[in-house]
């Protein structure tokens, strides 16, 4: 059987979005899977609207942008209404409990609320893991990839300073979900 994932995950520039996104790409291509993670981001960046879309796939990969998505992870509210309409009948909706206040009734996703910046701030005195916190979450929630490739990816892509804190970032999300 054929598997295909089309994931995006979307906030504003500074919530770490980008690098969620290709922490799950490489964890996808440590567990044997094609993957290709694409991003964007306005010119300045910092609050300004950002998204990392990842297609995982037990075949060869010949479109890289995700059309419709099967999961959307939105980090804050306005990235939710803006790419909303992209997520497929049925698909998966994680979203930052604090930050996106209302999902319309109606949607027909599965609807997942995680307080991933809330408990990057109460564990960590900082907003700044709430990302990894969501990606854990997302682990969990969707089985897409498995928890020791995505400790492998965090591991091999941040500096050792900032490993523990991330690997404890994950756990936590993979907890709350």
């Amino acid at each position: 059987m054929t598997k295909r994932v089309e994931v995006r995950i979307c906030g504003m520039g500074g919530q770490g979005v980008v690098l969620a996104g290709q922490l799950l790409g490489n964890a996808a291509m440590s567990d044997g899977l094609n993957a290709v993670q694409t991003q964007s981001y306005g010119a300045e960046a910092r609050g300004s609207v950002a998204k990392s879309e990842v297609i995982i796939s037990d075949l060869k990969i010949g479109f890289p942008l995700v059309r419709h998505c099967d999961v959307l992870v939105a980090m804050n509210q306005k990235t939710f209404e803006l790419y909303a309409k992209d997520l497929k009948e049925d698909g998966t909706l994680i979203v930052d409990a604090n930050l996106v206040e209302h999902v319309p009734d109606g949607l027909k996703a599965r609807v997942f609320r995680v307080a991933a910046t809330k408990t990057s701030e109460s564990m960590f005195k900082s907003t700044l893991y709430a990302n990894i916190v969501m990606l854990g979450a997302l682990v969990k929630i969707t089985g897409l990839v498995s928890l020791g490739s995505v400790e492998k990816s965090i591991s091999e892509a941040l500096p050792e300073k900032a490993r523990a804190v991330n690997l404890e970032a994950l756990k936590r999300g993979v907890e709350l979900a």
